[in-house]
């Protein structure tokens, strides 16, 4: 993609980019050079985010969002990709100073898993948490995401709390001296996904704290927690010592901040003034299709990062 064209190619020009304060040839450069218009959160774009200026190409994807100001990417698919390309986008992200956020390592939505006790569910996560340790040696990503998986009707609530404790213990035992942290992620089960057993930020708290290990984290996601519980920045805040990522989306529509009722600009001020230097993934969509979305969305994070 030759980028240097990218301002004449869309329709809105440079009077989009309100936020850019950078030189337009540094904007354009090819090399890994600084962006004066670094974001101060580190949002990350997942591939594919901006498929129409920058192509379908992970690396190119890499420069681009570099380029934007953007300090981290994410890919919930990373662990299913070939060895040597997971190598490539870890080395670029190294070269330019950038994160990426929780890939997924183990989220199957119709299967009872961490709730049971049952020995071949137990043998899937061991093998699955060994996979992930050696992802963790040729790349040195830091985190991983787990869902516990749907709850079982006919067992306590309590039992299956107890069992995805030690599920989860299990499995952190197997990363934790790796460097890897597994990040538990609460879903809605009003829009999206009902019948799984972890819902809230106090639940998944509640298990950190049982749990014990500094390899137990959570991901916020506060598209999903707007829709459970809202009261995002207390419980934010009441859960702090455990949030090892965020994802955004704005509700109702899951696309980028300024599009729904969730109040962005807030939020973000309070997680930089917490001193949050993690990865906040941008696990939405697009309220526009094509280049002009594209656009706006980047219009969208430069206000909401405007604190």
């Amino acid at each position: 993609m030759n980028r240097r064209n990218f301002f004449r190619n869309t329709a809105l020009g440079g009077v989009a980019f309100t936020g850019l304060t950078g030189p337009l040839s540094s904007f354009a450069s090819e090399t890994a050079s600084s962006n004066t218009a670094q974001f101060k959160l580190k949002y990350a774009p997942g591939f594919g985010m901006f498929r129409e200026h920058a192509g379908n190409d992970p690396i190119d994807h890499i420069k681009f969002v570099h380029d934007q100001g953007f300090r981290a990417i994410f890919d919930n698919g990373f662990m299913g990709k070939e060895p040597a390309l997971q190598e490539k986008i870890s080395n670029e992200l190294a070269r330019r100073n950038m994160d990426m956020g929780p890939f997924v390592l183990y989220a199957d939505f119709g299967v009872k898993s961490m709730v049971t006790r049952d020995p071949e569910m137990m043998e899937m996560l061991k093998k699955k948490m060994h996979e992930a340790v050696e992802l963790r040696k040729r790349t040195q990503i830091k985190q991983a995401l787990v869902v516990p998986g749907r709850y079982d009707e006919k067992l306590a609530w309590d039992f299956q709390t107890a069992n995805v404790i030690d599920a989860m213990r299990m499995c952190c035992d197997i990363v934790g001296p790796s460097g890897l942290e597994l990040v538990m992620e609460p879903l809605n089960a009003h829009t999206d996904h009902p019948g799984l057993f972890l819902t809230t930020i106090p639940q998944s708290y509640m298990i950190c704290k049982a749990v014990n290990h500094p390899a137990c984290k959570i991901v916020n996601d506060m598209y999903h927690q707007q829709i459970t519980e809202g009261n995002i920045i207390p419980n934010m805040n009441m859960a702090w010592e455990y949030i090892g990522a965020f994802h955004i989306g704005d509700n109702p529509g899951r696309n980028e901040p300024t599009t729904g009722e969730i109040n962005y600009l807030n939020i973000f001020k309070h997680i930089h003034a917490k001193g949050y230097d993690g990865v906040l993934c941008m696990e939405h969509g697009k309220s526009i299709r094509g280049k002009d979305g594209e656009v706006a969305l980047l219009e969208a994070y430069r206000k909401v990062d405007a604190f």
